[in-house]
C-alpha cells in the first residue's frame, strides 16, 4: 500500500504543485521500516516516468528482525515505551500473527547458522561506536527449522531493509537517522548508518544521548515535554531544507 501510494503521488504530484524531484519519504518506528522498504522496492523496480525520492529520514526506525541480542536490546529490553518482547510481538504481527514462537525469536532460534553467518558482517557489534558495544557475551542458540518456516519472509528486505544486498543499498538517497540512546532499536539505525556510509551512500546521523524510543511524541506537551526531542525536531527540519 505504502509502495502504491508513493508511486501514485510521485505520477500526479504536479496538481499539488508539488516538485516530484522533491519529494523524501520519511517515518518514525514501523514508519521507518516502511519508508526504508518502500525506498529500496522503489530503486530496484523502477519507473521510467517517475523520479527516485531525494531523501530518506529514519526516526529511530526498525530494520532487521535476524537479532534482537543486539546491545541496544539488551541493555534497554525493558525500558518503555518498546520493549525488546514487544519489539518481537509486532514483527510477528506483522508478519502472520503466529505469537507461539515469540519465544524462539527472542534466543535467536529462527535464523539458520548460514544465515547467521552471512548477516553477521553486518551485525556483529563490533561494528557499533566502542562506548555502545557492551562486551557481553554472544548468545548462541541451535537453529530451530521450523520456526524458520513460520518467520523467514521476516528475513527479507521488505522487512528487514538493513538486510538488503549491497547493489540495493547503493541506490539509497541521502539518509537523515535518527537514534536514541535508550531505545531497544538504536543499534539498527547505527547499523544501517555504517552499511550505507561503506557504500558509499551519504548519511547525517542525529543521536540523542539521554533519548528514548517515541520522544518526537512528547513536543510541546506541557510538563510532559522533553527538550532533547524538540531539538531532534529541529534538526530533522533542517536537514529536510537541504534536500
Amino acid at each position: 500500500d505504502c509502495e502504491l501510494t508513493t508511486r501514485h503521488f510521485l505520477s500526479v504530484a504536479g496538481e499539488f504543485n508539488v516538485d516530484p524531484l522533491r519529494v523524501a519519504l520519511g517515518g518514525d518506528s514501523a514508519g521507518g521500516n516502511l519508508a526504508a522498504a518502500v525506498s529500496q522496492r522503489l530503486a530496484t523496480s523502477p519507473d521510467g516516468h517517475l523520479p527516485s525520492p531525494c531523501g530518506l529520514v529514519l526516526i529511530y526506525p526498525v530494520l532487521q528482525m535476524a537479532d534482537f541480542n543486539l546491545p541496544s536490546y539488551r541493555q534497554n529490553h525493558v525500558v518503555p515505551l518498546l520493549s525488546r518482547e514487544r519489539m518481537v510481538f509486532y514483527f510477528l504481527q506483522y508478519l502472520n500473527g503466529d505469537m507461539s514462537v515469540c519465544q524462539d525469536v527472542l534466543e535467536g532460534r529462527h535464523v539458520p547458522a548460514e544465515l547467521k553467518l552471512h548477516y553477521s558482517k553486518w551485525l556483529d557489534p563490533s561494528n557499533l561506536p566502542p562506548e555502545l558495544q557492551d562486551g557481553g557475551k554472544q548468545v548462541v542458540t541451535t537453529h530451530d527449522g521450523e520456526v524458520y518456516h513460520i518467520v523467514k519472509d521476516g528475513l527479507e528486505p521488505g522487512i528487514s531493509p538493513l538486510l538488503a544486498k549491497d547493489e540495493v543499498l547503493r541506490l539509497t538517497p541521502p539518509t537523515f537517522i535518527l537514534t536514541c540512546q535508550y531505545d531497544v532499536l538504536r543499534d539498527d539505525g547505527i547499523l544501517f548508518r555504517k552499511r550505507l556510509q561503506d557504500l558509499g551512500v551519504k548519511v547525517t546521523w542525529h543521536h540523542i544521548p539521554d533519548g528514548f524510543h517515541g520522544i518526537m511524541f512528547f513536543i510541546r506537551k506541557s510538563w510532559l515535554s522533553f527538550p532533547a526531542g524538540l531539538r531532534a525536531m529541529e534538526d530533522i527540519v533542517s536537514y529536510i531544507k537541504t534536500l
